[in-house]
């Protein structure tokens, strides 16, 4: 895999940053020997054209800015009018191992390609389900699968929402975010599904909305599935959300293959059967992960041999467009080989124009630029593999600093 670990250690939380040393420069200090005054730039730089230079920063580069010295420590933590205005950051990817310890890993960033070693907030175990949107990452309870939280992983602001609606312990239950660049105002949607007791053939579906102006949870949908059930794959895109169900090969359902179903969040009409507008994948799949790359609905999936669809043998990438799938990539061979045993499933998350690929089974990281149609590796993660059946996952996030809960 290309190049060699890059690993920094990462400022633990921006609010709580320290600052260095500081030692300011006399404005009055000269060189006797050339007789000229020497004025420090910083010393004649106004607060606003500061706050307007670290915001081409790296983020990572403007966290540091402020240990530099007290004006620049001031500037950094107040300067959120300037962070408004800056670039969008391409988004990193936080890399940890499945367990039911406290979770800590490694997050990546692309621009740099360096490792940085990173704690999250709020999340007690690996388990636990995700979804981002500028800036902004939504975490569920694994367990009880109702405990919502929003959380910014660079600032560590967190906030806890009223418990999601439809009952505790689903047996499937998919999570998605969207967030408003402009407003900063954001929507939760939790879709849960459960099987019917007692009869084999018929399934709960049912969508939950939960929106931060009014801070309360709406069920939009409430639907029974024959034949069909839901998964833990949903994601908001255009203002529409998309989730994917799953045969369950009774009643002569002969159909093998996922379907992507979908509910307008602006109409918040139920009346029509989400089965009616159901939109088969294209292929045979072991698995597939949505994502919202610049409101276009991207889907990324295992590809199952024909004769064995449960059997992974590739992995594409597809993009929605209108009703109609259109392949956008399949990965390379030399690719695939390099995440030596895949498994059936893996993990898969993207923004912007960045997909992130990574195996259950390896601390391997590839990368897909939908702008360029490039496949790279990611630098060499640190995270190493302690034994033989050790699991490892992740999920991408874009790094904002003026973006609250």
């Amino acid at each position: 895999m290309e190049g060699e670990t890059s690993r920094e250690s990462c400022p633990a939380s921006f609010h709580g940053t320290e600052l260095a040393g500081f030692r300011a420069i006399p404005e009055d200090r000269s060189d006797s020997r050339e007789g000229r005054t020497l004025v420090s730039l910083d010393a004649v730089l106004p607060d606003d054209l500061l706050e307007k230079v670290f915001s081409f920063l790296p983020i990572v580069s403007i966290i540091r800015s402020g240990c530099v010295c007290k004006r620049w420590h001031e500037a950094v933590h107040a300067g959120r009018r300037s962070w408004i205005a800056m670039s969008p950051q391409r988004p990193w990817y936080f890399m940890f191992t499945c367990s039911d310890d406290v979770v800590g890993g490694y997050a990546y960033d692309p621009s740099l390609r360096k490792w940085y070693g990173f704690r999250f907030p709020c999340i007690d175990n690996s388990n636990w389900s995700t979804s981002s949107s500028c800036g902004l990452v939504c975490l569920m309870d694994g367990e009880n699968r109702s405990r919502v939280f929003v959380c910014n992983p660079i600032t560590k602001d967190c906030k806890r929402l009223q418990d999601a609606p439809g009952g505790e312990f689903p047996d499937y239950t998919a999570l998605a975010m969207s967030v408003d660049r402009r407003s900063h105002g954001y929507v939760v949607a939790v879709a849960k599904c459960k099987q019917v007791p007692q009869d084999y053939y018929q399934w709960d579906f049912s969508i939950h909305i939960y929106e931060s102006e009014t801070r309360t949870w709406v069920t939009a949908v409430r639907e029974v599935l024959v034949g069909w059930r839901g998964g833990d794959e949903c994601v908001i895109c255009d203002g529409v959300l998309y989730s994917l169900i799953y045969p369950t090969g009774v009643l002569g359902n002969a159909e093998s293959r996922h379907c992507l179903v979908m509910y307008d969040l602006s109409t918040r009409s139920s009346r029509t059967s989400l089965m009616r507008m159901a939109i088969p994948v294209p292929c045979s799949l072991t698995c597939g992960r949505l994502m919202n790359l610049r409101e276009r609905l991207v889907m990324v999936g295992g590809i199952g041999k024909h004769d064995r669809p449960g059997i992974i043998k590739g992995i594409g990438i597809w993009e929605l467009h209108k009703e109609a799938w259109r392949e956008v990539a399949r990965m390379p061979h030399k690719f695939f080989q390099g995440f030596g045993e895949l498994d059936d499933v893996f993990a898969s998350s993207g923004t912007d124009d960045l997909i992130y690929i990574q195996s259950f089974g390896s601390p391997a990281l590839l990368t897909f630029d939908m702008s360029l149609k490039q496949w790279r590796w990611s630098a060499k993660s640190p995270v190493t593999k302690r034994f033989p059946l050790q699991l490892f996952t992740g999920f991408c996030f874009e790094p904002r600093l003026e973006i609250t809960c």
